[in-house]
């Protein structure tokens, strides 16, 4: 059993005299899995996917990403491993504006140092899988919101990274972007791929994941596995 995250007793707290944001929490989530992380809002969603992602440090506790003890990084290693290693989604999409689609999805690859014809060949193959590779020299405010979110996550996928991480990945679209974007990351899953998401939408949660967490007040309240699709190994 090969874990991508564990958390060993971690908590994360901003004010000193306060309650915990987060924790203590302990989690491992396998390679293949993927696990939707849901909860009110305040409940500690948010916390623990950026201390998954490196974006914040935990108060106590380990943060073990794809084998590396994140929390022991310093920041400018921390950067380059969460480019190499992590690929991430927001509700928002994230693109820059001035580029082109392919030129958004080559990004992280340029960043690691993998500019190249195979970066190019990859982005040209993510665009094509994704149903987007018309769209590949046009630039992300004539895209819709779905389209938006399929070049973010031909981004995130750009390095093959060992795990996703996608942030209400659906917040910010109408209900028939939000199926597109639910039916990619359940074919995302099933192909192997890592996914960590944090959601509100139930509908998201119950196509892709077959793990449930769901958090209240920082702390975990349900952590459990339900039926999935046969996921490709």
């Amino acid at each position: 059993m090969v874990h991508v995250i564990e958390l060993a007793d971690v908590a994360r707290q901003y004010d000193a005299a306060g309650v915990p944001a987060l924790g203590p929490v302990d989690l491992a989530v396998e390679t293949g899995e993927a696990l939707a992380v849901t909860g009110p809002s305040g409940s500690g969603k948010s916390t623990l996917l950026n201390l998954i992602a490196g974006l914040d440090r935990p108060s106590s506790g380990s943060v073990t990403v794809a084998g590396e003890r994140i929390d022991r990084l310093s920041e400018r290693a921390l950067a380059r491993f969460r480019r190499d290693r992590i690929g991430m989604i927001f509700q928002f999409f994230n693109l820059l504006d001035d580029l082109t689609v392919t030129d958004n999805v080559l990004l992280p690859a340029q960043l690691v140092g993998r500019a190249g014809r195979q970066a190019t060949a990859r982005a040209a193959e993510l665009l094509e899988t994704l149903g987007i590779a018309k769209h590949a020299r046009a630039y992300p405010g004539r895209l819709s919101g779905g389209e938006r979110q399929r070049v973010a996550v031909a981004r995130a996928l750009i390095n093959r990274p060992d795990l996703l991480l996608a942030d209400e990945p659906t917040g910010a679209l109408d209900s028939a972007s939000g199926a597109e974007v639910r039916e990619l990351l359940t074919e995302l899953h099933r192909s192997g791929q890592t996914v960590l998401l944090v959601t509100h939408d139930t509908a998201l949660a119950e196509a892709c994941a077959g793990r449930r967490l769901h958090l209240v007040d920082g702390r975990v309240a349900a952590d459990r596995r339900v039926v999935a699709p046969a996921v490709a190994r």
